[in-house]
């Protein structure tokens, strides 16, 4: 069997099969199947081509990243005598049982015949051909002055302390002392933070690889994947810790990620069972129409934003409602990309039917009597009304804003690229976030502006 994914070839065979497989090798084959990474890595983990001086592996926990680091340096060392490591961690007690005694650390996965002799309290890694590999602590960066590496492996720099500078401290000594060899070479791995490191090497020339959680499938229990689906699929945590996003926060934004944050509910705080819903965050939100009813929520209604041609913007769609406790809960994002005016009318339509709407507050300025004749088209029975733009979109996104601010709002779930976009309008107009324009968002400011800020009547007795 040629090198590449064995996991993946294997994983199609039955038990038996597999068995018969390995009973069928030779005692030293066997050892050579088990221990050859080329043919257990998958591509992302193999070393990227051409001649790059840092590689910085970005990726979901669980990724592998820490064995492709490790396994980076064993092939280097076992073929290189010469070779001069420095093995940096957050401090030395996580260098010497992750990088070094770790499941995925360099005794681990080397053969036990090629393991290289480990001295703990030399702080030291020799190999019978002399490569020897050296660890530091990142909380230390004055340890990394002085002395001379050929290559270098950092692992979770995202961690590494830094409220006295220590962390860029320690990589700038770190790059300063690769003075040996011909073509010193340093790996970085990590789980993604925006951190001024990170933010650095990213920025940089440096090469990278990114990676989810999900990628490494077949070594990780079925029920972790599940519940870590469950709990944190599209919240900012997921999405940097199994999804290996950098997320940060743009200068002078309106909502920041730690607002949005903050005014997250799950399922469970409006009483809606997860078991009951699959697909995408759109589809579960609008599978849920009547339990929100159940929940006291007394006004639905949904934003749109059209967008201006077929081939243009995405049309945003929000669906929000307003709760008996005087809170507003976003309940879906069912926005699409690239539509006919048939087609997000008919999106439109299903949302309003599944939520039992009450209104539909629908954008004017690309054309009022197309839209409202649109979404009647849809067969829309409930009453559309047509808002006109006077201002900006920043403008008119202000006021929500402060409803965040003021914890009036909350999310019912987690809904992506519309918290991608919110994230992306800056105080005093501008807009850096994802696409040409915020379409979700603005989609969201009118139905929120509909239902929080607009004039309230209030029933009496006469």
């Amino acid at each position: 069997m040629n090198d590449g994914n064995a996991t993946e070839l294997l994983a199609r065979l039955t038990p038996r099969d597999r068995q018969m497989f390995v009973s069928r090798l030779s005692t030293i084959e066997q050892q050579e199947f088990l221990y050859r990474w080329p043919f257990w890595a998958r591509p992302e983990q193999m070393p990227p081509a051409g001649d790059w001086l840092i590689w910085l592996i970005m990726a979901g926990r669980g990724f592998g990243k820490t064995r492709a680091g490790a396994e980076w340096v064993r092939h280097i060392a076992e073929g290189d005598g010469s070779a001069r490591f420095a093995l940096v961690g957050a401090n030395y007690a996580e260098t010497r049982t992750v990088m070094v005694e770790g499941e995925s650390g360099l005794l681990s996965i080397a053969p036990p015949k090629q393991r290289p002799v480990w001295e703990p309290s030399l702080k030291r890694l020799t190999w019978e051909n002399g490569a020897q590999a050296h660890l530091y602590s990142a909380a230390e960066p004055e340890g990394l002055r002085g002395p001379q590496h050929s290559h270098g492996w950092c692992d979770e720099i995202a961690k590494w302390m830094n409220n006295a500078g220590q962390a860029e401290a320690a990589w700038d000594n770190l790059k300063m002392g690769l003075r040996l060899g011909s073509r010193p070479q340093l790996v970085a791995t990590t789980t993604p933070r925006p951190v001024p490191l990170v933010r650095a090497l990213v920025s940089g020339e440096v090469t990278i690889t990114t990676g989810r959680t999900q990628d490494n499938h077949l070594h990780l229990p079925a029920a972790f994947l599940t519940a870590m689906e469950a709990d944190y699929r599209g919240t900012r945590l997921g999405r940097q810790e199994l999804d290996g996003e950098l997320i940060e926060d743009v200068e002078g934004a309106l909502w920041t990620r730690a607002m949005i944050e903050g005014c997250r509910v799950g399922r469970d705080a409006v009483r809606v069972e997860h078991s009951r819903y699959t697909g995408d965050s759109a589809n579960r939100s609008l599978a849920c129409a009547r339990d929100e009813r159940d929940m006291g929520l007394v006004r639905i209604v949904i934003g749109v934003d059209p967008p201006a041609s077929k081939s243009g913007d995405a049309c945003g769609i929000i669906v929000a409602g307003l709760g008996g406790d005087g809170k507003a809960y976003v309940l879906a994002d069912a926005s699409v990309e690239k539509a006919s005016p048939e087609t997000w009318a008919r999106k439109v339509a299903e949302a309003a039917d599944r939520f039992e709407a009450d209104r539909i507050i629908a954008e004017a300025n690309q054309g009022g009597a197309m839209v409202k004749s649109v979404l009647q088209a849809a067969k829309i029975s409930l009453p559309v009304k047509l808002v006109h733009a006077a201002r900006g979109k920043v403008a008119r996104a202000e006021p929500v804003a402060a409803l965040y601010e003021n914890e009036r709002v909350r999310h019912v779930g987690a809904f992506p690229q519309l918290e991608d976009e919110m994230c992306g309008l800056l105080v005093g107009g501008g807009y850096e976030g994802p696409g040409r324009s915020p379409d979700r968002a603005d989609a969201l400011v009118w139905a929120l502006t509909e239902l929080m800020l607009g004039k309230r009547r209030e029933p009496r007795v006469r």
